[in-house]
């Protein structure tokens, strides 16, 4: 048969085939369009961005807003993320694209279940499915996609346990199930999927172990399981994950040794092991990885010394060894690592000398030694590198002159040297280091004089205890102090004016000094001052009447100089005013009627010429009385009576509580561990017993005594040492605070028992609780925090502000279960940036604390992701809450439970005053009282464009 008479046969055939092809395409193309608008139908679409996808004969699919098509004009991709798309996702049919490859929804406000059929309906030639940060819940549907290279499913409120099911995708690349709530433990089946790359499933609620399976995934290069409830051993077989290029650990409670076999990881550049248990010491082949970049193994137990086989860790750039038990050296080899920027190992039992060429040879950023043993000198070389701007060595025994070159540093930004032996002067140059914002040289033996200051970014001196002389330093170029500390030195003159002008200065201490003259009227116009501290020097002259001008002064003590004349009458009219001490001068005349001066303690103004009134002593009235007035001495002599009586109440009451105080048992159990329980109150001290707290905790039942009465046991985490008898004489009481009746202790642990109250914590009854009720229990929380802080004498600190330590009573009462002074027994993720540095509570961090809590009040969302605090970087959980916060957009973020059409306007008041209390720097955070007042101001005609704490925005 010709060629010709073939074609001319199979032409007819070619053009029927072409024609039903034609038909199936067309078939198809109309099934894609049906399935898409079928998916626009299940959302909402605000912005409009799926305004293209219209049933149209002449709209092709291709050319709709998030459709990619192949050259066959088939749909392969469909990317919706960050198109602020809502609603709910009912069937999988949408994924059912016969040659789709990508789906993309992830940055949305998508809520409701993941399709239950998801894997097991969708398009087989799927490979990249990103469902992350949306608001999906429930748990995760079973099955598998076999073609599958990537699953993102992060950042959503998914809960359950992760199905072994898991373990049939084969072929996964990258599986992100991080930031939800999932339970239950880590599926061993992880192990089968050979060719993971990328493993997280990071800030769950995921218990158990660490399968040792995970070894067997030999192209793993992640591997992030953080923010669990993890516990027991790292499995040896990690060692075995050849190309694993990041393990991170952290803020698990896993224990026992770190295993050598991690030193054979020989790719690795991240490892992070911190806020854990583990204990031992640290391997050495650990410090023979080629490749570390960043080694963090702070906040655990480990010991021993640091090897100096640490120079082979020549890529090492940061390095946190800090709050552990780690003894010995600091090993000369840290002198010789050529990219290290971050050296930070406070808070453990090194000795010996800082090594003499630390920073000669390094590229150091940030040192931070403090809270050691370390002797000597301090070396001349920190800031070789031109960009050291973290120098924190307190609470060591250093000693000699700060060196000249610290002179000359021009990248210091914070500086604390506090509680060391520095003597001689400062080096020239060091009072005119223009970038340093935090300076402390307390506690040593600086002699000189420092008239001269130059330091625009100083918010923060503190020259407190030391020897320096001449007059006071001229700060007005510091504009921005907040906290101005020059007590205890021998400084003369006179207070200057250059002060008046520090318009932002909230505390200024010029106490026991010898400084004379009068007190500037001017200093009024510091309208920010909270504590105000000129004690034990020798001022003259009256208390300028313009004091009464202080809008929110708390503290003022003038105490021990020689003032005279009478006290201002307007004094009294400070309404914030809380401690006045003015005793020891020589004032005279009637104290005011008003304010603070209404119960002042007899002691505060002791050792004047001639003072009355209020609670001291009446005041002479030597005209003649009428009968009138003759009624009125009577009247008030009755009054006067009876407030003794009451008095002498409560110093009967103080002397019963003090001798309560005092009551410790000290008992030795059968397997020899020593005990002692301290009793606030008689009452329970035949009723608690060790033996029964003990076993309340084994047996996770509620302590109660003979009578019924229930307690609530608390363990003190990362305990050291309880304060001092004396400290307990000031724990308070107060309708917002769970009353504390005993301490148990051991070497290794304390507990604290509180007298337990009918109720819930808040933890387990905050959702569907109305705005009303959460803003009751923000008002509760913040009187305790006030009363704590402003109250109690000295100032005592929550520490503690998470949900687990409210217990939310039967009258819908918060009542906080607040730790003791100087222990550290907080949820991390509510602990301050610089709590976390240093483990100082102060008021101001109880203030972050308490902006983290409006947080999860306002958005339901657990901050158990807050992370890398120490740093200085606001945690994951406030980042979220700042990126994702607009006032016009609350829906997005706010607990579902609240109505926000109702509500939005104090909502919004509520979510401004929260982010500025977790602003990173202290100190512009707003004190106690302040935050008080901005909530009570709260009403449903609040302004949501309330300027008030704008700024942060």
């Amino acid at each position: 048969m010709s060629t010709s008479h073939r074609l001319h046969h199979y032409i007819p055939h070619l053009i029927t085939t072409l024609f039903f092809l034609f038909l199936n395409f067309s078939c198809l193309h109309a099934n894609e369009l049906e399935i898409l608008l079928s998916l626009k139908s299940s959302i909402q679409d605000p912005l409009r961005h799926l305004s293209s996808w219209t049933n149209s004969s002449t709209n092709d699919v291709c050319l709709w807003n998030g459709i990619v098509c192949n050259n066959l004009s088939r749909v392969v991709s469909l990317d919706l993320s960050g198109k602020n798309i809502s609603g709910h996702i009912l069937t999988s049919a949408s994924f059912r694209l016969p040659f789709l490859r990508t789906i993309n929804l992830s940055n949305n406000n998508l809520s409701g279940p993941i399709p239950h059929d998801i894997f097991t309906t969708s398009s087989p030639s799927l490979r990249y499915l990103n469902l992350s940060n949306n608001n999906f819940s429930n748990s995760i549907p079973r099955g598998f996609l076999p073609n599958l290279y990537t699953l993102d499913l992060s950042n959503n409120m998914l809960s359950g346990e992760i199905s072994v099911d898991i373990g049939f995708f084969s072929n996964l690349r990258v599986l992100d199930l991080g930031g939800n709530v999932l339970t239950g433990h880590v599926p061993a089946s992880l192990g089968n999927l050979s060719r993971l790359e990328f493993l997280t499933l990071a800030s769950n609620q995921i218990t158990g172990g660490v399968p040792a399976e995970l070894g067997l995934m030999r192209n793993l290069k992640w591997i992030y399981l953080g923010y669990n409830n993890l516990s027991g051993a790292i499995p040896y077989t990690l060692g075995d994950l050849s190309s694993l290029n990041h393990l991170d650990l952290v803020y698990n409670n896993l224990s026992g040794p770190i295993p050598p076999s991690l030193g054979d990881l020989k790719e690795l550049e991240y490892m992070f092991l911190y806020q854990n248990k583990l204990s031992g010491q640290i391997p050495p082949s650990i410090f023979s990885l080629p490749n570390l970049i960043s080694l963090d193994f702070s906040d655990n137990s480990l010991s021993g010394e640091i090897p100096e086989l640490m120079f082979q860790l020549q890529s090492l750039e940061i390095l946190h060894l800090f709050s552990n038990n780690l003894s010995g050296k600091i090993p000369e080899g840290v002198t010789s690592l050529p990219r290290l920027q971050v050296l930070q190992l406070w808070s453990n039992k090194f000795s010996g000398e800082i090594p003499v060429n630390l920073g000669k040879y390094n590229n150091l950023t940030v040192l931070d030694l403090s809270t050691n043993n370390l002797t000597g000198k301090l070396p001349d070389t920190l800031c070789d590198s031109g960009y050291l701007t973290k120098l924190i060595l307190f609470s060591n025994s250093l000693h000699g002159v700060i060196p000249p070159s610290l002179g000359v540093c021009e990248s210091l930004e914070r500086v604390r040297l506090q509680n060391n032996g520095f003597s001689g002067e400062l080096p020239r140059g060091f009072t005119e280091l223009q970038l340093v914002n935090f300076l402390d040289l307390s506690n040593n033996n600086l002699i000189g004089n420092i008239s001269a200051w130059d330091m625009p970014q100083l918010e923060m001196l503190n020259l407190e205890m030391n020897n320096l002389s001449g007059e006071l330093p001229d700060l007005s170029r510091s504009k921005r102090l907040k906290k101005l500390d020059l007590s205890g030195n021998n400084f003369s003159g006179v207070v200057t004016l250059g002060l008046t002008t520090l318009r932002e200065l909230m505390d200024l201490d010029l106490s026991e000094n010898e400084i004379t003259g009068v007190i500037p009227s001017e200093l009024s116009s510091c309208k920010n001052l909270v504590n105000l501290d000129l004690s034990h020097n020798n001022l003259t002259g009256e208390i300028p009447s313009s004091f009464s001008e202080f809008l929110v002064l708390s503290d003022l003590d003038l105490s021990c100089n020689r003032l005279s004349g009478e006290i201002p009458k307007n004094l009294g009219n400070i309404e914030s005013l809380v401690q006045v001490n003015i005793s020891h001068n020589l004032l005279h005349g009637s104290l005011p009627s008003t304010g603070a001066f209404l119960a002042i303690n007899a002691t505060a103004v002791a050792g004047n010429n001639d003072l009355c009134g209020a609670s001291i002593r009446p005041c002479k009235d030597v005209r003649k009385r009428s009968t009138k007035s003759w009624w009125l001495v009577v009247t008030s002599t009755i009054v006067a009576f009876l407030a003794v009586l009451v008095s002498a109440f409560f110093i009967a009451l103080i002397f019963q509580r003090t001798h309560n105080v005092l009551e410790v048992k000290k008992i030795e159990q059968e397997d020899g561990t020593k005990w002692e329980i301290q009793f606030f109150d008689s009452r329970f001290m035949k009723s608690l017993t060790v033996k029964a707290i003990l076993l309340s905790l084994k047996e996770q039942t509620v302590l109660a005594d003979k009578n019924g009465v229930q307690f609530v046991v608390k363990e003190v985490k990362k305990y050291e040492s309880l304060p001092e008898i004396s400290e307990f004489r000031k724990i308070p009481e107060h309708r917002n605070i769970l009353k504390l009746v005993a301490t148990c202790w051991s070497e290794k642990v304390a507990y604290l028992i509180h007298e337990d109250v009918e109720g819930k914590p808040l933890s387990q009854i905050l959702k569907g609780l109305s705005w009303e009720r959460r803003r009751k229990i923000m008002m509760g929380t913040a009187e305790a925090l006030r009363f704590l802080h402003c109250q109690c004498s000295p100032a005592v600190f929550a520490g503690d502000l998470s949900p687990e330590s409210i217990v939310v009573d039967v009258k819908a009462e918060p009542r906080l279960c607040f730790g003791l002074p100087g222990l550290i027994c907080m949820d991390p993720a509510y602990m301050a940036p610089e709590t976390r540095e240093h483990k100082e509570v102060t008021s101001k961090s109880d203030i972050y604390g308490f902006g983290i809590f409006l947080l999860y009040l306002l958005t339901g969302k657990s901050p158990s992701g807050d992370e890398d605090i120490e740093s200085g970087v606001d945690g994951s959980f406030v980042n979220w809450a700042r990126c994702s916060y607009t006032d016009c957009h609350i829906d997005k973020w706010i607990d579902s439970s609240i109505d926000t059409s109702v509500h939005h306007p104090e909502i919004v008041y509520v979510m401004n005053l929260a982010l500025q209390c977790t602003v990173i720097d202290p100190q512009e955070r707003p004190c106690t009282k302040n935050v008080l007042k901005a909530l009570e101001s709260i009403s449903s005609s609040t302004s949501f464009c309330t300027p008030y704490f704008s700024k942060i925005l």
